[in-house]
C-alpha cells in the first residue's frame, strides 16, 4: 500500500498546522506540554475554538455538523493536534455517543442531542464499567425496569471519567434479567440531575480524582431516552467501543510523547547510556510499526464503517508503547522525577520546581498511565477478541 499523502492531503496538513499556530492558545499548549491537569474551563475553551471552526466533531458527517473529512484527513488532524500539544477533546459526547446516535439513534434524538454536544451545552460521561463488570462488561448488573413511560434504574457504575463535570451520562443497563448476558442489555441516556443519582470521586495513584463511582437509586428515566431497540444495547456498545479503543491507542499522542522523550534524554545525557538508548530504539521501531498499522486501518475503513479487531490490535500496542514512553521519561529525569508536589500538577501553579519544570509531572504521568492497558477493555480481553475474530474467518 502507498503510505504517502497526496498533494491535497499535504495541503490539508499545512492548513491544520496554520490553524494550530494561529488559534491554539499558548497557555493551553503549555499545560499539555508540561503534563499538567487542564481545568474544565480549559477543556471547554478548546472545544469552543474547534467548534467555531467546525472541526470539533471531525468524524461526523456534514449533515450533522461535522467537516466531512476523509479518514486520512482525520488522522492527519489528530497527529498534528498531538504534535502541537493541543488539549485532548473530551471524547464521551463527540467521539463515542455521537457516532452511536448517528448510526442507531432516532431522528428526534439526533436533532435534540447532537447540536448540544457541538455547542458544549451538554457534557456527557460514560456509564459502562461496574464493580465485577469491567472487561467482562456483559456481566453488568445495573437494572432498568419498565414502569409505564419510564424506566426505573438501580445499580452502580464505576471508573466514570470526568463524571464530576457531566450533566448527562449514557449507560448500559439490564432490561431483561432472564435473557443471556449480552441479549438483555439496553443503551439508555440519563440526565445526571435526576433524583437518585450520587457521584463519588475515586482518587487515583497520581492523587487526582479523575474518575468516579455513580450510584443509581430508583432513578426514573423516560422511555424516550432509550437508544435503538430494547435489549439490543450490546450491539451499540460494541460499536462504540471500536471508537474508544482506537482513540485509546493514541498514535499521535505517542508520537508527540516520544519526540519529547528524545529531547529529555539528550538534555539529561541519558542518551549516552547504551541500555537506555536501546530501549528508546525499540520504542521507536514499534511506534513506526504502529503508525503503519494505523494507516492500514485508515485505508480499510476509508469506504465507511468502524474498525473491527484492528482497533483491539491498536489498543494493545498503543497502550504498551505509551506506558514504556512514560517509564523512560521518568527514568530520564532520574531523581528530579521523585519529588511529589501535588500543586505542581494544577494549571496556574507558579511555585519553584525541583529541577526541570516538566520533571514534576513525569512520575504522576507514569503512574496514571498504568491504567491504559486496563481501561477500555483490558489488553488480555483484547487478545481474546483478536483470537475469536481470526478463528471465525
Amino acid at each position: 500500500m502507498d503510505l504517502s499523502f497526496t498533494p491535497q492531503e499535504e495541503a490539508f496538513r499545512d492548513e491544520v498546522r496554520a490553524f494550530f499556530k494561529e488559534k491554539l492558545p499558548e497557555r493551553l499548549s503549555g499545560l499539555v506540554r508540561l503534563g499538567k491537569r487542564p481545568r474544565k474551563a480549559d477543556m471547554e475553551e478548546w472545544h469552543a475554538i474547534l467548534g467555531e471552526r467546525g472541526w470539533l466533531a471531525n468524524h461526523w458527517p456534514q449533515r450533522y455538523g461535522g467537516p466531512g473529512w476523509s479518514v486520512v484527513e482525520r488522522s492527519i488532524f489528530e497527529n498534528e493536534a498531538a504534535l502541537a500539544h493541543a488539549p485532548r477533546v473530551v471524547p464521551f459526547g463527540v467521539n463515542m455517543l455521537g457516532p452511536v446516535l448517528i448510526k442507531y439513534g432516532s431522528e428526534e434524538q439526533k436533532a435534540q442531542i447532537l447540536p448540544r454536544i457541538l455547542s458544549g451545552e451538554d457534557w456527557w460521561c460514560q456509564g459502562y464499567s461496574e464493580p465485577g463488570a469491567g472487561s467482562d462488561l456483559a456481566g453488568l448488573k445495573t437494572t432498568a425496569i419498565r414502569d409505564g413511560d419510564h424506566y426505573v434504574v438501580n445499580g452502580q457504575k464505576t471508573w466514570t471519567t470526568l463524571g464530576q463535570f457531566a450533566n448527562k451520562i449514557f449507560c448500559l443497563v439490564r432490561t431483561d434479567m432472564a435473557a443471556k448476558k449480552q441479549e438483555g442489555i439496553s443503551f439508555l441516556l440519563i440526565d445526571m440531575d435526576t433524583p437518585g443519582i450520587d457521584v463519588r470521586p475515586i482518587v487515583l495513584l497520581d492523587g487526582e480524582a479523575e474518575v468516579n463511582e455513580v450510584f443509581f437509586t430508583d432513578v426514573r428515566v423516560p422511555v424516550a431516552n432509550l437508544v435503538g431497540e430494547e435489549n439490543a444495547g450490546w450491539t451499540y456498545a460494541k460499536y462504540l467501543l471500536t471508537y474508544e479503543r482506537t482513540n485509546i491507542a493514541g498514535v499521535g499522542a505517542s508520537i508527540a510523547a516520544f519526540k519529547r522523550l528524545k529531547e529529555v534524554a539528550i538534555d539529561q545525557r541519558k542518551i549516552d547510556d547504551p541500555l537506555f538508548a536501546a530501549r528508546m530504539a525499540r520504542v521507536e521501531i514499534e511506534l513506526a510499526n504502529m503508525q503503519t498499522t494505523d494507516m492500514r486501518v485508515i485505508a480499510a475503513v476509508a469506504g465507511g464503517g468502524a474498525p473491527g479487531a484492528e482497533s483491539s490490535m491498536l489498543k494493545i500496542k498503543g497502550t504498551v508503547i505509551r506506558q514504556e514512553i512514560t517509564a523512560l521519561t521518568r527514568r530520564a529525569y532520574g531523581p528530579y522525577a521523585a519529588p511529589y508536589i501535588p500543586e505542581a500538577l494544577e494549571a496556574g501553579w507558579n511555585g519553584e520546581p525541583v529541577g526541570p519544570a516538566d520533571a514534576q509531572t513525569a512520575a504522576p504521568g507514569y503512574f496514571n498511565n498504568r491504567k491504559l492497558s486496563i481501561f477500555g477493555g483490558s489488553n488480555e480481553i483484547q487478545k481474546n477478541i483478536i483470537s475469536k475474530a481470526i478463528l471465525e474467518l
